[in-house]
């Protein structure tokens, strides 16, 4: 019997290297989590500040099988269908910047601060999953996810799932309504004192700033996308308002509306509770805004972009009307 060739031997290997690569890397992912998990609990103390302060299993797998299944899956693609080199570290960057809110000693700061603890939530609600959105997941993921995780994910029972909440109007609400829901006093003190109401304050705020995003960002024309640039644009602008009016209430407020940090012991001592309540307001009042105002500029921009593509009108008057447009903007 002929032995094979090295040649023969390649075109069998080389998806076997894939294949290993594919259970390699989430089975690393999972070592190192439960590594990290134990240094964090028997070894707090030890633990360096970019370590995880409270680990978390969902955030650890949520982050990183995440990442690796993007990537994956951006390799996997045709070249001409896949992201900009930008908007893959424009991915990367909102998930680490989620995890590091989430999972380095950060949350500790966020815990014992009221302008830190608003930042956090700046950067898992708005910052993270804006970079998220722009970085065009919907194809790599499936492409990267393993295909019996990937049918359930984009399943249209999942899908089904989610429609309800992205329906502009409620989608709008919700993503305004779990701010101010949150920091309701009450609710806000009770939510900083339990660890289980801390992890549902911050995931609610994390995954509906996910769905919120990715919605409004999404580049692809209706009905591709779920609703039109002219919602997506209208939905950005609208809910800067309740924001800008949200931060302005904790902004001009003339007594400590959150007395958890003062109970609780704050980490900045010279800061009074007044003037780190007029911090976190302006927190919640600017960027926020800032951000639903470039969202807009960016949905207009998707719209001109769309409207390129489209083939010149072949009706006289609409061409005429075209030709006017494009003197009068400078467009081609």
């Amino acid at each position: 019997m002929e032995r094979s060739s090295f040649h023969d031997l390649v075109p069998i290997s080389a998806p076997r290297r894939a294949s290993l690569a594919t259970c390699a890397v989430p089975a690393a992912i999972i070592g190192l989590g439960a590594l990290v998990d134990w240094a964090s609990t028997s070894h707090p103390a030890a633990m360096p500040i970019w370590m995880p302060y409270d680990f978390s299993w969902f955030a650890w797998l949520g982050t990183w099988l995440f990442v690796w299944w993007y990537l994956r899956g951006v390799s996997l693609l045709p070249r001409s269908d896949r992201p900009h080199r930008w908007q893959q570290v424009s991915f990367v960057l909102g998930m680490v910047l989620i995890y590091a809110v989430l999972q380095t000693r950060y949350l500790y700061l966020a815990e014992h601060e009221f302008f830190l603890n608003r930042i956090q939530h700046v950067a898992m609600h708005h910052l993270g999953p804006f970079l998220v959105a722009l970085g065009l997941a919907r194809a790599p993921l499936r492409k990267g996810i393993p295909a019996p995780i990937a049918r359930m994910i984009f399943s249209r029972a999942a899908q089904r799932l989610i429609a309800p909440i992205q329906q502009p109007f409620v989608a709008s609400l919700l993503f305004v309504g779990f701010v101010a829901f949150w920091l309701i006093p009450g609710i806000h003190f009770r939510a900083m004192v339990s660890e289980r109401l801390l992890w549902t304050m911050n995931w609610t705020m994390v995954l509906d700033g996910l769905l919120f995003w990715c919605l409004v960002l999404d580049p692809r024309p209706f009905p591709l996308a779920r609703v039109s640039y002219g919602v997506r644009a209208a939905m950005a602008f609208a809910v800067i308002f309740p924001q800008i009016a949200i931060g302005a209430l904790i902004v001009f407020s003339r007594h400590d509306i959150y007395p958890y940090y003062s109970i609780c012991g704050r980490f900045l001592d010279s800061v009074s509770p007044l003037y780190d309540q007029l911090v976190g307001g302006m927190v919640i009042w600017i960027p926020p805004a800032m951000m639903s105002a470039i969202a807009v500029l960016l949905v207009i921009n998707h719209l001109r972009l769309e409207e390129e593509k489209a083939p010149p009108p072949r009706d006289p008057r609409a061409a005429r009307i075209a030709a006017m447009a494009a003197n009068w903007t400078g467009r081609p």
